[in-house]
């Protein structure tokens, strides 16, 4: 693929009826376009030539973020998405990692790098009167085309870092480019779409699944400064959205407003994002009348599954060619998982091994200043995704949860995601992680952090659990906390390592299952 960033922002420069909406505020994409050329001019004034042309960005979801990524693009400088929940040094750790020269903010965020160690990096509010004026200065900017290629960097992403620290992602322009094409291509999406990004633009789920995907049909674009469940379908219906992504646990929470009358009453066609449980992904399609295709990816980029609406409940889909499912001690291939009359996966011990790219590194770019970590993700020349696996005889693979997710329970390893798979199906529990704690025997217990709908007792969990017949001895649960909310990355994703820390130490309601009561 030839395409890049800059050529199909380029593409829509003379485009004055599709555009960003914010609110009350409407962009056409020729409008866009001028705005992110002013600030190519700007980006020339602020970064040093003899340094690494990276600037930071600390904002919401607002029309600033789109306007520098274009400018980045334009210009072949370098946006670094900064997360707005990091703190203190851990904020000024990824600052000072990635290069950058400068960070744009807003007021909202201002404090946040107040007292930080920065070593002298410039910080500019791009909602204050300075930024106005210069931007203002340089509207009449119409900067030279570079010429971008494909493996040119235009962003810097990182990780969710719920394992440890978050690690920046090189993004390219092909990197942001093909999914936006391809997922238009595959869903027919035109102009005559709206779509909706109400995804952190720092994480890359909201570019690539989001913004790049408006750029490539040259559709509406919707931004919403942060995710709020409640709004979420009033913004649908006002802005005639068709189609939104999402990435975590967004279907969950927007289950639990209120039912309406008019649920099934909007315009939305579809809902395309991952880690979407197979319940939640079916009543959500049932309630709103909406279809969700959950795929699989990461920020990485070097394994990525599509959905297959023909695939077993539960399945990601198809294994790619290239990709297999291997044993982390041999890389020799798992056998096939082997279920019973009743769909329960019977061989777990050999069929659940982890997910890689046999055949190279796929869309993953390496780390920024981590050779190491690149070194160890590409290991043998193969792309390590860090995601336990399984694939049945029809080559459908599921996912088993993350390799730092191993439990070791009575001497035996035990995946997370097939326990949380089964805790989701009470049908009070909307969101499930499971995780080991210390056990004083040696090993790991099994604990399990939920939010559930309504009270739930440990004699009304003992004899759900019972009922479930692929629930393994070694896989039951020893404790399960009852959570008000779960703490959680700006991507929804659980933070599992506070969890962990916090153990039975906590605030919640922590039900002991004495599971063999029911048995």
């Amino acid at each position: 693929m030839t395409e890049t960033v800059a050529a199909l922002l380029t593409r829509l420069r003379t485009d004055t009826v599709h555009g960003l909406h914010f609110e009350d505020e409407k962009y056409s994409w020729a409008s866009h376009y001028e705005q992110s050329a002013r600030r190519v001019a700007v980006l020339g004034e602020l970064l040093a030539p003899d340094r690494p042309p990276h600037f930071g960005v600390l904002l919401d979801n607002v029309p600033e973020f789109s306007f520098l990524l274009g400018a980045a693009a334009l210009s072949g400088s370098v946006l670094v998405g900064l997360n707005s929940t990091r703190r203190g040094s851990a904020l000024a750790r990824d600052i000072c990692l990635s290069d950058c020269q400068v960070v744009l903010t807003e007021q909202r965020h201002r404090e946040l790098l107040n007292g930080l160690d920065l070593d002298g990096i410039q910080i500019i509010e791009v909602d204050g009167p300075d930024w106005s004026e210069v931007v203002e200065r340089n509207r009449d900017a119409d900067p030279a085309p570079i010429v971008a290629t494909p493996d040119d960097l235009l962003m810097l992403v990182f990780t969710s870092g719920t394992s440890g620290e978050p690690k920046a992602v090189r993004c390219t322009h092909r990197k942001v480019c093909w999914p936006g094409i391809m997922l238009t291509d595959r869903f027919g999406l035109t102009e005559h779409d709206t779509v909706y990004v109400s995804m952190p633009m720092f994480h890359s789920n909201a570019i690539m699944a989001g913004w790049s995907v408006a750029l490539a049909a040259g559709s509406n674009l919707v931004l919403r400064r942060r995710f709020s469940a409640s709004q979420f379908f009033d913004d649908v219906r006002r802005y005639g959205v068709t189609y939104a992504n999402y990435v975590g646990k967004p279907l969950a929470y927007i289950l639990q407003t209120p039912p309406r009358p008019d649920d099934a009453d909007n315009p939305l066609r579809l809902m395309y994002g991952n880690e979407g449980s197979t319940r939640l992904v079916r009543e959500f399609a049932r309630r709103f009348d909406v279809t969700v295709l959950d795929a699989f990816g990461s920020s990485e980029g070097g394994i990525a599954i599509s959905p297959d609406p023909a695939a077993p409940p539960g399945a990601l889909g198809r294994l790619p060619e290239g990709i297999a499912v291997v044993s982390p001690d041999t890389d020799e291939p798992c056998p096939p998982a082997r279920f019973d009359a009743a769909g329960n996966l019977l061989n777990a011990d050999e069929a659940i091994g982890e997910l890689v790219n046999m055949a190279g590194p796929g869309a993953f770019a390496g780390y920024y200043n981590d050779p190491a970590a690149t070194a160890e993700r590409m290991r043998g020349g193969k792309y390590r995704s860090g995601d336990l696996a399984y694939c049945d005889a029809a080559g459908y693979v599921y996912f088993a949860g993350r390799t730092s997710g191993w439990m070791r329970v009575d001497g035996e390893n035990i995946a997370v995601a097939p326990i949380e798979r089964i805790l989701l199906r009470h049908p009070a529990i909307s969101v499930a992680t499971v995780y080991g704690i210390p056990d004083s025997d040696g090993g790991d217990k099994v604990m399990a952090a939920v939010m559930a709908d309504r009270h739930i007792d440990a004699d009304e969990l003992v004899e759900f659990l019972a009922g479930q017949t692929d629930l393994g001895p070694k896989q039951v649960p020893s404790y399960v906390r009852v959570c008000r909310d779960l703490p959680r990355t700006a991507s929804f994703k659980t933070l599992t390592r506070m969890l962990q820390a916090e153990g039975l130490n906590c605030d919640d309601q922590v039900l002991c299952v004495n599971f063999h009561r029911a048995r």
